[in-house]
Parts: structure tokens; C-alpha cells; sequence
């Protein structure tokens, strides 16, 4: 028989050779995966565990993907904390919880949040949030304005004091007094920090 009437391998039909290689089956789904969306370390290694796949397999696999650069937990941050925040103005905290649930290391969540968003940019994205939401609460009592705002930007992660900041500011550039009772409640030096 040469090479070329030599049946296919098993593998062809299906990745049935997988079936008894739990390394091959690992690859198989950590190809799978990443051909999706990007995924870190932690999702793969959920992935790997929920299909019954050895630890010592599924570690194997997924170290050999890092050291190739298929899995990158500090670019999957940086990527994610670009994208999440100037497509829903999400602040540095959400982001961070969000990377955390998704298993990147505290180190590397704060490395891209510090290297993607500055003060500046968390002020810049809330202030757009509020002119955005400005429009629709028109009409109301400021102290509803200002709830609704402070929900709206507390929703996606920014601190108090920023957010009642931004919000006075919108509200006095409209030329309507914000917080009318509770002038001092806000001017804490306090509330500007977490």
C-alpha cells in the first residue's frame, strides 16, 4: 500500500481520534474557543473542565497556547478595557470586576486599566454619558435629574463624588441649580475618592 491508498486517520472524520487523547480534545476545543472571540486562561481552563478534560491535560495545553501567544490575559485586559469603555462607558471599576469574573490576575487588570483610562478619560466618559441622558430628563425636578443621572453613571461604575460632580455641572450649564438643599452634602472632600 503506498501513502496515497493508506486509509485517513481517524482524525479526519470528525476529531474522533480526539475521543481518546485528552490533549488533542483540549486543543480541539481551545481552537474552537479562540477561533470565537479571544479568551483568557481561566474561560479555556472552565471550558476545558466542564468537557471532562484532566487538569494535567488541559494545563499542558493551555501553557503551551500561552507560551505560543494564543493566550494573552494582559493584551485580552488592555483589548477589554479599550473596547468596554469607550463603547459603554464603563469606568475603571466596572471594568475591573468584569476582567475579574473572566479569571485575569488583579496585577494585569490594573496595568491595563492604568494604561488605557486616566482621571481624564473616566471624566470625559462620564460627562458624555450624562449630556446624553441630560436630554431625557428635561422637565423634572433636579432632584430627580439628579437621581436618575447618579443611578445612570453609578450603573457603570463611576464613584459618587465624580459622578454628582458631572452631574452639577451638566445641570448648571443648562442654568438649573442642582442639589438646592443639599449644597454641602455634595462639596465633601471625601466623595471624590473611593
Amino acid at each position: 500500500m503506498t501513502k496515497r491508498d493508506t486509509p485517513a486517520a481517524p482524525a479526519d472524520k470528525g476529531g474522533d481520534a480526539a475521543v481518546g487523547d485528552p490533549e488533542a480534545r483540549a486543543r480541539e476545543v481551545c481552537l474552537r474557543l479562540l477561533t470565537l472571540a479571544p479568551r483568557t486562561r481561566a474561560q479555556l481552563a472552565d471550558a476545558l473542565r466542564r468537557r471532562g478534560i484532566p487538569d494535567e491535560a488541559a494545563d499542558a495545553v493551555l501553557s503551551r497556547y500561552e507560551d505560543a501567544g494564543l493566550i494573552d490575559d494582559a493584551a485580552f485586559a488592555r483589548a477589554w478595557v479599550e473596547s468596554r469603555h469607550y463603547s459603554r462607558g464603563l469606568a475603571g471599576r466596572a471594568l475591573s470586576a468584569e476582567l475579574k469574573q473572566r479569571g485575569v490576575a488583579a496585577d494585569e487588570i490594573r496595568a491595563a486599566i492604568d494604561e488605557q483610562l486616566g482621571p481624564d478619560a473616566e471624566v470625559g466618559a462620564a460627562r458624555r454619558l450624562v449630556a446624553g441622558k441630560l436630554a431625557a430628563t428635561r422637565g423634572l425636578p433636579p432632584e430627580q435629574r439628579t437621581r436618575r443621572l447618579a443611578g445612570l453613571l453609578a450603573r457603570k461604575g463611576y464613584p459618587a463624588g465624580l459622578a454628582f460632580r458631572v452631574i452639577r455641572e451638566a445641570l448648571e450649564t443648562e442654568g438649573e441649580v442642582a442639589f438646592p438643599e443639599d449644597e454641602d452634602l455634595i462639596d465633601g472632600d471625601d466623595l471624590g475618592t473611593e
